[in-house]
């Protein structure tokens, strides 16, 4: 005879916490049970989404669970878990995550102290729109740490929704998450200068969007199958000391946070193409006028 599922209770039910109820409820691995939000009404978009469990006002109004998610943001995590072990619905052996990218497992240390068995669980994956994130889940590295009882029962309830569940030591998370905010973040925010440097030639941004779609998603898929040395295309993988000379005079000129940006990015551009075998008389002439400090 099958187990019954465990208890899940959610705390912060926003993008990421009602796409992971949604995905446990639908995978039937955890039972979903109370969701708190900052209201009422959120709480309640949350429970529709997921298709499970109950919208409740206030901490205090939440039952028993074996399973408790703090989904709140980062500034939030810790507050909330004080409060939790506070309430006498935590009980020493429950399980208590997080989902925060840069904070540890012992954010959670006073439901620690109450017994509870705490670990950090982040998956590796954007969350802008939470019914395509649950569509395309599986596969999405989950990065974990925390104590050994958490980890086991988390890397079970991540594996059941097609996670890639993948442990990391605590004090490795604040880089860990720095490289995901460049690889997804500000990846939007390059894109965005892309986009005001067309503005400046007088293109409108939805004809420029269209304009570079082609070109950053070929891009991406060069990285991917070719890596990022033998994907770098371009005027300094090409050693094209004058063209990278006129971009640098002419961004300076119009805009210094743009040309910070492509002076910082080029350098290591210039990595890349050391790495591809370019000359390295005109790569040394490129660097240094990538660091030359503007006038």
């Amino acid at each position: 005879m099958k187990n019954a599922a465990k208890s899940l209770n959610i705390i912060g039910a926003g993008r990421v916490g009602r796409t992971l109820g949604a995905l446990w409820s639908r995978s039937g691995h955890f039972a979903i049970q109370d969701v708190l939000c900052r209201t009422p009404m959120s709480a309640q978009a949350a429970v529709d989404f997921i298709g499970a469990g109950e919208p409740v006002e206030a901490l205090s109004g939440m039952r028993t669970a074996d399973v408790w998610l703090i989904a709140t943001p980062d500034a939030q995590v810790a507050a909330f878990c004080d409060s939790l072990a506070h309430e006498h619905t935590l009980r020493a052996h429950d399980i208590v995550f997080h989902c925060s990218g840069s904070l540890p497992a012992s954010e959670l240390a006073a439901a620690s102290r109450r017994g509870a068995h705490v670990a950090s669980v982040h998956p590796l994956k954007t969350f802008a729109d939470p019914a395509e994130a649950v569509r395309t889940f599986s596969g999405t590295y989950c990065i974990a740490e925390g104590e050994h009882a958490a980890l086991a029962l988390m890397r079970a309830a991540f594996e059941a929704i097609g996670g890639r569940f993948t442990e990391i030591a605590p004090a490795h998370k604040p880089l860990y998450h720095a490289a995901g905010v460049m690889a997804c973040n500000y990846l939007v925010a390059l894109i965005e200068s892309g986009l005001r440097c067309y503005e400046q030639v007088g293109l409108e941004r939805d004809v420029a969007l269209q304009m570079m779609e082609s070109l950053v998603r070929e891009t991406v898929d060069n990285v991917f199958r070719m890596g990022t040395a033998r994907a770098l295309t371009g005027p300094i993988a090409r050693g094209d000391v004058p063209v990278v000379a006129r971009h640098v005079d002419l961004l300076r000129a119009r805009n210094g946070d743009l040309a910070g940006i492509y002076c910082a990015l080029g350098v290591i551009a210039v990595e890349l193409a050391r790495e591809a075998g370019v000359d390295h008389t005109r790569l040394d002439a490129i660097e240094s006028l990538l660091r030359r400090a503007p006038d």
